[in-house]
C-alpha cells in the first residue's frame, strides 16, 4: 500500500496527541485517585514500551521496581498498575499472543474456538478509522466487513460501533460510526437493531470512554473488539484500563475475550508506534498531569527515528 508522506504522518500524530490528553472519564465519573506515585506511573509505561520495542534481561527487573514503587504509596494503586502491567506483558510482550484474522469471506471459523458467547450479553466492538472527504476508506470498510463475518457467526450478540466525524473536507459532518451502521446494514444486511453507535470519539481512548458507557447500558459483560491488526494491541491496551476502572467504580465487569482483525499495513507511518500510543492515552485516561505524560516515549520521535535511519547519506527527513 502506498504510503502517505512522513510530514503528514507527524502532523496526524500531534494532533491525535494533543487529544489522547484530554481524555476524561464519563461524565458524573471519578477516575481512581493516584496520590503521590504519578510519576512511577509514568515510569512503568516508560518501562513497557521499552519492553516492547527493545527487550533486555532488565526489563522484569525495572517493571517490578516500578510497582513496589507504586504499591509502597497505595496498595489500590499498586494493584491497577499491575493489572496493567500483567496485561501489557500478554498483549505486547508475548510472542504467542493470538490474532485472530479475518479471511475476507465473509465467515469468521477462526473465532469458533475463542469463547465467545452468542448472547446479547457479548458485544462486537468495532472501532472507526478516519474518513476521506466525509466518506469511508477501504479500511474501514474492512473492519466492518470483519465485524459483520463475526456477526453472522454470533447471531445474538450485539455490535458497537465507535468513530465521529473525522478528516478533512467533510461538510456534512459524517460520522464513522453512523456510516459504518449504514455499511453494515446496506452492505452485510446485518439487523439494524443489533447495532448500537457512538458518534463521538476521535482517539481510541474516546472510543473506549464511550462504548464503554453504552455495554454497561446493555449489561453486556464481554466483548470481541474488531479493528486492524496493527492497531489490536494498542485498542487491548487502552480497553483493559477502562474495565479495570469500571471494576473498581462500578462494580461492573466488562471482559475482552477475543479480537478479530482485519489483516492491513498502516497507511500512515506513526500508527506503527501504536505501543506509543497506548501508553500516552492510558496516562490520559489515569488523569497523569501533563508533564508526566509528555515524559513518556514520543510517537511522533520514533517515526522521526526510524525514517532518519532509513534515508541515504547526506538527506534530511
Amino acid at each position: 500500500m502506498k504510503k502517505r508522506p512522513v510530514f503528514i504522518a507527524l502532523t496526524c500524530a500531534a494532533l491525535l496527541l494533543a487529544l489522547s490528553a484530554l481524555v476524561l472519564m464519563p461524565q458524573g465519573e471519578k477516575s481512581l485517585t493516584l496520590q503521590d506515585d504519578t510519576e512511577n506511573f509514568g515510569q512503568l509505561l516508560t518501562h513497557l514500551v521499552q519492553a516492547y520495542e527493545s527487550p533486555s534481561d532488565r526489563d522484569a527487573q525495572l517493571i517490578n521496581a516500578d510497582l513496589a514503587a507504586i504499591r509502597a504509596v497505595n496498595n489500590k494503586d499498586y494493584a491497577l498498575a499491575k493489572s496493567i502491567a500483567d496485561h501489557w506483558r500478554s498483549v505486547f510482550l508475548d510472542p504467542d499472543y493470538p490474532l485472530y484474522i479475518y479471511q475476507g469471506d465473509g465467515t469468521a471459523p477462526e473465532l469458533a474456538e475463542a469463547g465467545i458467547p452468542n448472547s446479547r450479553s457479548h458485544a462486537i466492538v468495532v472501532l472507526g478509522y478516519e474518513l476521506m472527504n466525509g466518506e469511508m476508506q477501504p479500511e474501514l470498510m474492512g473492519r466492518c466487513d470483519a465485524a459483520a463475518a463475526a456477526a453472522r457467526a454470533f447471531p445474538e450478540t450485539i455490535l458497537v460501533c465507535s468513530g465521529g466525524a473525522t478528516g478533512e473536507n467533510n461538510p456534512k459532518g459524517n460520522t464513522e460510526a453512523g456510516l459504518m451502521k449504514d455499511y453494515l446494514t446496506g452492505h452485510c444486511g446485518i439487523d439494524e437493531a443489533r447495532i448500537y453507535i457512538d458518534e463521538k470519539a476521535m482517539t481510541t481512548a474516546e472510543n473506549a470512554v464511550n462504548t464503554f458507557q453504552i455495554l454497561q447500558e446493555n449489561e453486556v459483560h464481554t466483548m470481541t473488539i474488531v479493528t486492524s491488526a496493527y492497531h489490536m494491541r494498542w485498542g487491548q491496551a487502552v480497553y483493559h484500563v477502562l474495565a479495570e476502572l469500571y471494576r473498581e467504580q462500578r462494580g461492573y465487569s466488562i471482559e475482552s475475550i477475543a479480537n478479530f482483525c482485519l489483516d492491513i499495513e498502516p497507511s500512515v507511518e506513526v500508527y506503527q508506534a501504536g505501543d506509543r500510543f497506548a501508553a500516552y492515552q492510558i496516562a490520559g485516561i489515569l488523569g497523569l498531569p501533563n508533564e508526566v505524560i509528555r515524559s513518556l516515549p514520543s510517537p511522533t520521535e520514533k517515526v522521526r527515528e526510524e525514517t532518519i535511519g532509513k534515508q541515504p547519506a547526506g538527506t534530511a527527513a
